[in-house]
């Protein structure tokens, strides 16, 4: 976990980074796109080349974009939301459902440091699937094959083989 301080100095570099992605995500989202040209467009905002295998829907959302590592045969469904700055890595074979957020930033609880951000990233590991609208907070890891139930808000590590629901989620049982 990382915390960056609200001056200046540690968001100059992040600031540069949003607005280029914003322009490109505005590019993305604004006008029609076949999956080539929608991995062209993320390649360019995550920093390397997406692999073709990848299929996404638009729109796709990301608030800063070159943490985000994507592997290989990942869907990702209409309005998602990734917000990186923490890291999101997607291993192969990944699903996320329609309007999912993966959440790698939070804010310190202490009121005197709020406007300061705490970073902490999110892994969902091989082949596991994110229902529908479901919400992934800072700091979890979704194990291999699992699946996390639509709506759900995961705030801890969900086991490998496992049903994860409800808000927040509890594992239901194992696959």
């Amino acid at each position: 976990m990382i915390e960056y301080k609200r001056e200046k100095s540690d968001f100059d570099k992040i600031n540069k980074t949003v607005e280029h992605t914003n322009k490109l995500i505005s590019k993305l989202n604004f006008g029609y796109h076949d999956n080539e040209s929608i991995l062209k467009i993320l390649s360019e905002v995550m920093g390397y080349e997406i692999d073709s295998s990848n299929e996404i829907n638009l729109p796709f959302n990301s608030d800063f974009g070159p943490n985000i590592k994507l592997g290989k045969n990942i869907f990702i469904n209409r309005n998602c939301m990734f917000v990186d700055l923490g890291g999101v890595t997607l291993e192969d074979g990944v699903l996320i459902g329609p309007d999912v957020k993966l959440i790698s930033v939070n804010h310190p609880l202490e009121s005197a440091r709020r406007h300061n951000v705490v970073v902490d990233p999110v892994l969902i590991k091989e082949n596991a699937w994110i229902g529908a609208n479901a919400i992934v907070l800072p700091g979890v890891t979704v194990g291999k094959n699992s699946v996390i139930g639509a709506g759900s808000v995961v705030t801890r590590d969900v086991p490998a083989n496992s049903v994860a629901v409800g808000n927040p989620a509890k594992v239901i049982k194992k696959i």
